[in-house]
């Protein structure tokens, strides 16, 4: 049974066991980490009770991961290297996950412990770019070789940034809200609870505001959190399971025609603008270059090889209509040719704009086939947030509601807060998205649907 699955022994399945159990714990703890982000301004306002707040976040935070796509899934992934990500084998990515989950789990829970408000994204960036950089020294590589620099700058600018955003606009929310109503009930702090119990809550269309914005930051929490682990299960399947998932092996026979067409359009872009395509053009070396004497050889992707790379893929793909055609040898050697086209046209130099839209909409095509997940894996991730939403909430939600600021929370506080948390996350899955591939939604490819306009 554990052949017929691609994994060898019974020792590398309780590997491949004990790695996904981590992604899943990691996403677990981000659960209840993350859960005061939605959930605080609620609670202390009385829009909702704290229990009926945390099983709708927890809801919102499952459809958020179902719903959300892979975008934010695989602009993580790529912070690594395109090298190391086509030469992970399955000691080097069982070391690889388990080290960057070790160390963003163990931030999480003393955070979580100390009742601190941090960021899991931040904490699995940054866990993401030790790993790369360590990798990159232990095998003698240049620390610039380690991760991908500009998928890393402009993650780590959004993190810089996104506060700053979120300081600005929540003040001109709650200036505007002064403005509109300057005596209005929304600026008033929420009346603590009678000497028989009961809690008044806040007018209608306040309550009904807080709790809309309160389901909108659960949900773009999930459709951005969640991905996070729906990226690192695949690094795990594909270092673990080379053979039966580093290509989607359930995509459409238009989804690989169109990716065969991307490749004959790219190599006549290619053609026709080869003098000024790389502004640094290298003299062209072996596709598979040694390390050192011990070490077997890794395959490497040059800017020269552009042309032999696309040739190679073509000659792959040809008469191909279903991916289990190929064997485990060439569906590894696509997937190593599909990254290698994507990392080299992000290098290219200047093209003229029609040019520069055309390479982007190619490069979207030809990811396809490797930028996926499982439906298993989408709803496995979002069982573990949703279910980590429900436990361990309490301490964050007491920093944030009670410890951050001087005096009780006002309603309109609470608005402007959520309401600015729900457009600043759902942005950045928009960018996330537009910036990498459209992927059909995972219920419409349950369905049939190959993402195909109607």
């Amino acid at each position: 049974m554990l052949e017929s699955l691609g994994v060898p022994s019974a020792g590398m399945a309780l590997g491949l066991f004990l790695a996904l159990f981590f992604v899943l714990a990691f996403e677990f703890i981000n659960g209840f980490h993350d859960t005061a982000n939605a959930v605080a301004t609620v609670i202390y306002t009385r829009a909702m009770t704290p229990y009926r707040a945390v099983i709708l976040s927890g809801i919102f935070n499952f459809l958020g991961v179902v719903l959300g796509g892979v975008g934010v899934a695989y602009a993580i992934v790529h912070l690594l290297p395109v090298e190391l990500l086509i030469n992970v084998n399955t000691g080097q990515g069982m070391v690889m996950v388990f080290s960057l989950l070790a160390a963003a789990i163990a931030w999480n829970l003393g955070t979580w412990y100390f009742g601190i408000p941090a960021s899991s994204s931040h904490t699995l960036i940054g866990s993401i770019l030790g790993v790369g950089i360590t990798n990159a020294l232990l095998n003698d590589l240049s620390v610039t070789e380690g991760i991908n620099w500009q998928k890393a700058i402009d993650i780590v600018m959004s993190l810089i940034f996104s506060p700053l955003a979120g300081f600005f606009i929540a003040g001109f929310f709650l200036v505007a809200l002064k403005r509109w109503r300057p005596g209005g009930k929304m600026h008033s702090i929420p009346e603590p609870r009678s000497d028989s119990g009961k809690v008044k809550k806040p007018p209608f269309w306040i309550r009904l505001t807080l709790v809309l914005s309160a389901i909108g930051v659960s949900f773009v929490h999930g459709s951005n959190d969640g991905q996070k682990g729906i990226g690192l299960i695949m690094l795990v399947l594909i270092g673990f399971v080379p053979a039966h998932y580093v290509v989607n092996m359930e995509a459409s026979p238009y989804q690989i025609e169109h990716a065969r067409v991307a490749a004959v359009h790219m190599e006549q872009l290619y053609q026709r603008h080869r003098d000024q395509l790389y502004e640094t053009p290298k003299p062209r070396p072996p596709l598979l270059k040694e390390t050192s004497s011990s070490t077997p050889p890794r395959f490497r992707c040059e800017v020269a090889d552009t042309k032999e790379t696309i040739q190679s893929l073509l000659k792959n793909l040809e008469g191909i209509t279903d991916l289990e055609e190929l064997d485990a040898n060439q569906r590894v050697q696509v997937r190593r040719e599909l990254l290698c086209l994507d990392d080299m046209a992000r290098q290219v130099g200047r093209l003229p704009g029609v040019d520069k839209a055309e390479l982007s909409r190619l490069r979207k095509d030809l990811a396809t086939p490797t930028e996926y997940a499982p439906i298993w894996v989408i709803f496995a991730v979002a069982l573990a947030l949703g279910i980590g939403t429900l436990v361990g909430w309490r301490r964050v939600v007491i920093t944030v509601g009670e410890r951050i600021g001087k005096q009780g929370m006002t309603y309109a506080q609470g608005m402007s807060a959520q309401i600015t948390a729900a457009i600043a996350i759902g942005v950045a899955n928009i960018y996330s998205q537009s910036a990498g591939v459209h992927h059909p939604r995972p219920f419409l490819r349950c369905c049939g649907y190959d993402g195909r306009q109607p």
